[in-house]
């Protein structure tokens, strides 16, 4: 197993190197702007040591992940002295490793390497890691020692070409990022009628994972369920007019969704064409003009 180094000791570098050592993987060196952060990584790391650079990491490891935050891993890339040979790896789910250009001109073999994970702290972060997916992008020898680490971890892995990452990050930010507004703007809703957003999050919890449990089990579309699901245009509508009275600022927001939510539902075979024409037309219509 190659000799591991950190560049990097916040929430992702922390719980990677946790993880990877447990698997028995040989964390060498860890450099941080804080040199309390690369401390503490240390002392739950055995073998580890808190080193003063980004250089010191380098010449100890043969592997090296820059687990900094993303905008200063090309200034990283560019200041140290990399090696022939060896492997210097990102964990920025977004960029390619075009970032790590002068790694490369150094002769270092250059990666990608980032789990589909929340990291909201490490104790959460080394239970999620788990079972999570790792988008991968080297070229050979590097790329199955990374797809050996994922594996390590106890994860799956997914190459992905350069041009594939933005993409795939975004996707990742609709299904996570984008879930959590979600739920703030249900839990806003509550507030009008005087339940307080705590409250609201505990009685919504059960439904958010009942929903995440069928995207699982049953799959996509056949897990859609809800109004436009079973062609509903009467709730569609009283929803429109409620959400026009109640909360105008979101009426935009729950057409938008309904309106993306209507193939969805064709592709489940409850609604036919004609059904999701009526749909449709309501969810892109004036609100004023709704039948009562």
């Amino acid at each position: 197993m190659p000799k591991l180094g950190f560049i990097g000791a916040g929430t992702v570098g922390t719980a990677l190197a946790i993880k990877l050592n447990s698997r028995d993987y040989p964390v060498v060196a860890v450099a941080s702007r804080s040199q309390a952060s690369a401390g503490n990584l240390a002392e739950r790391v055995k073998g580890c040591s808190a080193v003063s650079s980004s250089q010191d990491v380098a010449d100890a490891a043969e592997l090296v992940f820059i687990t900094t935050p993303d905008d200063a891993i090309a200034s990283v890339a560019a200041q140290v002295d990399w090696h022939r040979g060896q492997g210097v790896v990102h964990c920025c789910g977004a960029e390619s490793t075009d970032i790590l250009a002068p790694a490369r001109k150094s002769g270092a073999r250059t990666g990608a390497f980032h789990p589909l994970q929340i990291f909201a702290s490490v104790e959460k972060a080394l239970e999620n890691i788990p079972g999570s997916t790792v988008a991968i992008e080297a070229e050979p020898p590097l790329l199955e020692t990374l797809k050996d680490i994922a594996t390590a971890l106890g994860g799956q892995w997914i190459e992905l070409k350069a041009g594939d990452r933005v993409v795939y990050h975004a996707s990742a930010v609709v299904a996570c990022n984008y879930l959590v507004t979600l739920e703030k703007l249900a839990t806003d809703l509550w507030q009008t009628f005087n339940v307080p957003r705590q409250q609201a999050v505990q009685a919504l919890l059960p439904l958010i994972r009942g929903t995440i449990r069928n995207i699982e089990t049953v799959g996509i579309p056949d897990c859609l369920t809800g109004p436009i699901a079973r062609g509903d245009i009467g709730t569609v509508k009283k929803h429109l007019d409620a959400l026009e009275k109640a909360a105008p600022d979101l009426l935009s927001t729950y057409r938008e969704l309904g309106l993306k939510t209507i193939p969805v539902a064709l592709d489940k075979g409850k609604i036919d064409e004609q059904r999701a024409k009526e749909l449709e037309a309501v969810l892109t219509g004036p609100t004023d003009k709704l039948e009562r």
